[in-house]
């Protein structure tokens, strides 16, 4: 083997090697919003086995049962379906009329996935072993987490969980009455992820809530994120809150709000969201109005979501993701 075929066979071996490389670091994906065809809000997200899977509720404000989608690039969606929950089996006599929104799903230490969400104004918890299911109800005798009424001045939806570091679940939850005094709420649950203790229920709110909190925790720093304003207009927004611990104390961030709708309308309402990582870089994933004139169908959107040197989370710009996927 001469000199000439050694080196070209060194450049081959090396190409190779960086395409393999590639491979397994993924190749980026350009995400254009919206990232999924049909009408959705609410939108949860987890990534299982190399799948994601997103949760939302169905347009126009919620249906018998979920909307679910899974995609291996976040590009190419395929609808799916759960039993687990509908209107009709999670129904209480503290429920009433509206329909199943709003879900949160988190992979707990048991390796389970739980899920909590909004059926009949109350908060109701599933559990499976797939992201798909089969789903039940977690609790054994079949009733609801939150009960519509264990605050009967404030809307009890829109629960959100979070595991900290040491290991801790907290669920956040909470919502005003006609649009006004949202108030947010949040409890510790035990190992078993369904049960707590009414007395250590706190209320945390922040400044600016309405309702959707979701926890991020960054560099021993607590982001309360959250929504603000009338979701069926243009004054829906996404605001956060930094403190010390899980219950705050807070303090809004010096450019909160940092999502709202944008100067061009392409992005209106934007809202009611997740936050999830993918290769060191965070994204948020929320709903925004696609056509509120006669009822009200969202689509749903995702961004990237960064951070500035002095810990605050910089503002969003609707434009879509280059999403470099592991």
């Amino acid at each position: 083997m001469n000199q000439k075929t050694i080196c070209n066979f060194v450049v081959v071996l090396l190409m190779v090697v960086i395409l393999l490389g590639c491979q397994q670091k993924g190749t980026p994906v350009v995400i254009n919003n919206p990232v999924a065809d049909g009408h959705f809000a609410d939108p949860s997200i987890v990534k299982y086995q190399g799948v994601f899977y997103i949760y939302a509720t169905k347009d126009p404000w919620g249906g018998e049962d979920l909307a679910v989608m899974q995609s291996s690039d976040f590009k190419n969606w395929k609808q799916g379906r759960i039993q687990w929950p509908t209107k009709t089996l999670c129904t209480s006599p503290t429920s009433n009329d509206s329909r199943v929104w709003a879900p949160s799903v988190i992979q707990a230490a048991d390796q389970k996935f739980y899920m909590y969400v909004s059926v009949g104004s109350e908060i109701w918890v599933g559990v499976s072993k797939h992201p798909l299911g089969p789903w039940k109800n977690a609790k054994p005798d079949n009733t609801p987490l939150i009960k519509g009424n264990m605050f009967p001045e404030y809307h009890m939806i829109d629960a959100e969980v979070f595991i900290d570091d040491d290991g801790q679940v907290y669920l956040y939850w909470g919502s005003g009455l006609n649009w006004v005094n949202g108030h947010c709420f949040v409890v510790k649950l035990k190992e078993d992820m369904i049960s707590f203790n009414e007395e250590d229920i706190k209320d945390i709110t922040p400044p600016n809530f309405f309702e959707a909190p979701f926890m991020l925790k960054k560099n021993n720093r607590y982001y309360l994120m959250y929504s603000d304003g009338k979701c069926t207009t243009e004054t829906y927004k996404v605001r956060y809150a930094i403190g010390e611990g899980p219950y705050g104390p807070w303090v809004e961030g010096d450019n909160s709000p940092i999502l709202t709708t944008s100067e061009d309308k392409t992005t209106r309402g934007p809202g009611h969201h997740t936050v999830f990582e993918e290769n060191g870089q965070y994204y948020i994933l929320y709903h925004r109005i696609k056509d509120n004139t006669a009822g009200l169908y969202r689509e749903l959107a995702v961004d990237s979501l960064n951070f500035s040197d002095d810990g605050m989370i910089d503002k969003v710009k609707p434009s879509g993701v280059v999403l470099s996927l592991k």
